[in-house]
């Protein structure tokens, strides 16, 4: 898990803050026009160049299957790069790097930051590259962009991520893989009709993706699954939760605060301009799912579980100097960020509550301090485990070697636009997502610290810390 931090100053000419994480958590701090946040410290760091997030937007998130699914991975891609560019107006050239993150790859397109970057028309001379680590990839991302700018390498990168779970790598068994490969050496007419005729029914058996973590054969469902029992939480705390999620989602949607959402032309369809996964139901309706993944007594459900999608994401981050010489006002500064793993047997959906205290204690900050909170919602069940976690005194001695607990967040300040269980969840998009909401959060609620944090896949999680400016009138 990720862990960032964000904070916005009143003096100067900037912007908001905002966090991602993915995998990690992530502090944000915004001031608004016209109102009047607490005053707070700066979290600068002297000698440390600032890093800004200048803006972020996404394609809208659809279920897989609907109406993206006769593309490809680096068409949403190339339609996010297009879409912050014409939100940012910023010229081609100006990018120095482009990093994005995708966890199924499309093995036509194994490097899909360049082909999107090129499909979207940015020059052959601009780098790209594709990085990994399951949900939070594309904080991986974003924290290597902060990385090339902090080192003096670049001024402007764009990260970002992209899942399309509408078509993903389906390969021939192992030893029909082995079988065509010797096929393609053989050189005689007896060779490969010796090789046609060892082909057996079972040969032609696929293989779908693995489901399931690789170094305990048990899939993310079956761990939330685990992880709700062990915690005590019911199946009701969980639908309700997913009930929540999905009511603010659809308010946020109702009300125009899903803005980072852009509007994309798919070939051959119509224009997609919303997430088409908000569905609010009745708990009733809820109650009638059966169990997902423990069967009969499991209670992680589909209602309760976030749900495959296809989208992207894409954001522009720039040193402070180069965003102000260009003439934007950035929306959040980018302070700093750390990453965290644990057990992936038992602990493996719980990094936000190890990544929390760790970014709150390197910035010098508490809880309450946080005026925005944005987690990654895996599934209801995870989110509640790592609330009791995080208030168990318990859990923090026995398990986190501290006095006390870490404390959980409030809900009145948590994902009060709606999560990952409502919004969809594109695996390696989903960080960006939760930058962008923070840092809109705190310019619309008037906060100056916000927190992003995600759960990922072999028990990672990071914390990153972000502070960010606002512009006052």
């Amino acid at each position: 898990m990720a862990s960032m931090l964000l904070t916005s100053l009143r003096s100067s000419p900037l912007t908001s803050v905002q966090a991602a994480q993915f995998g990690k958590t992530s502090w944000v701090s915004a001031e608004l026009k016209n109102t009047s946040p607490k005053s707070k410290k700066t979290l600068a760091k002297s000698g440390v160049k600032n890093v800004v997030l200048v803006d972020g937007v996404r394609t809208p998130f659809l279920l897989s299957g609907t109406t993206y699914a006769d593309l490809m991975p680096h068409d949403l891609a190339r339609a996010a790069l297009q879409g912050l560019l014409k939100r940012t107006g910023l010229p081609k050239d100006a990018v120095d790097y482009i990093v994005y993150g995708t966890v199924i790859q499309e093995v036509k397109t194994s490097n899909v930051a360049r082909e999107a970057a090129l499909g979207a028309g940015f020059s052959d001379k601009t780098p790209a590259h594709t990085v990994t680590m399951a949900c939070i990839s594309s904080n991986q991302a974003m924290t290597t962009a902060v990385g090339l700018i902090a080192a003096g390498q670049c001024d402007a990168v764009v990260a970002g991520g992209v899942e399309f779970m509408s078509d993903v790598p389906i390969r021939h068994s192992r030893k029909m893989r082995k079988t065509m490969l010797s096929l393609n050496k053989a050189k005689t007419l007896g060779a490969r009709l010796s090789l046609l005729g060892s082909i057996r029914l079972a040969h032609l058996s696929p293989e779908l993706p693995a489901v399931a973590e690789f170094s305990t054969a048990e899939t993310m469902g079956h761990s939330a699954d685990r992880l709700a029992a062990a915690f005590g939480v019911s199946r009701l705390e969980q639908d309700e939760f997913a009930l929540r999620s999905h009511k603010l989602a659809k308010k946020a949607q109702d009300s125009e605060l899903l803005s980072d959402v852009i509007s994309f032309k798919v070939p051959g369809r119509d224009i997609v301009s919303k997430d088409n996964g908000i569905r609010p139901a009745t708990m009733e309706q809820m109650a009638k799912l059966k169990p997902a993944f423990i069967k009969p007594h499991g209670t992680v459900t589909a209602a309760n579980s976030s749900f495959l999608t296809d989208g992207a994401s894409a954001v522009l981050i720039m040193s402070e100097e180069k965003a102000l010489a260009m003439g934007y006002k950035p929306k959040a500064y980018l302070r700093d960020f750390v990453y965290v793993s644990q057990d992936p047997k038992d602990q493996l959906l719980l990094g936000p509550t190890y990544a929390t205290p760790k970014v709150l204690e390197k910035s010098g900050l508490t809880l309450n301090d946080i005026d925005v909170f944005e987690f990654h919602e895996a599934f209801a069940g995870q989110i509640m485990a790592n609330l009791k976690a995080m208030e168990s005194d318990w859990f923090g001695q026995t398990y986190m070697g501290r006095k006390t607990k870490v404390g959980a967040p409030p809900m009145e300040k948590f994902n009060t636009w709606g999560g990952s269980l409502s919004l969809g969840h594109p695996f390696a998009a989903t960080g960006c997502r939760l930058v962008t909401t923070v840092a809109h959060r705190l310019q619309k609620e008037g906060g100056q610290y916000g927190l992003v944090a995600a759960c990922a896949a072999g028990g990672q999680e990071g914390c990153r810390s972000l502070v960010m400016l606002c512009c006052l009138a």
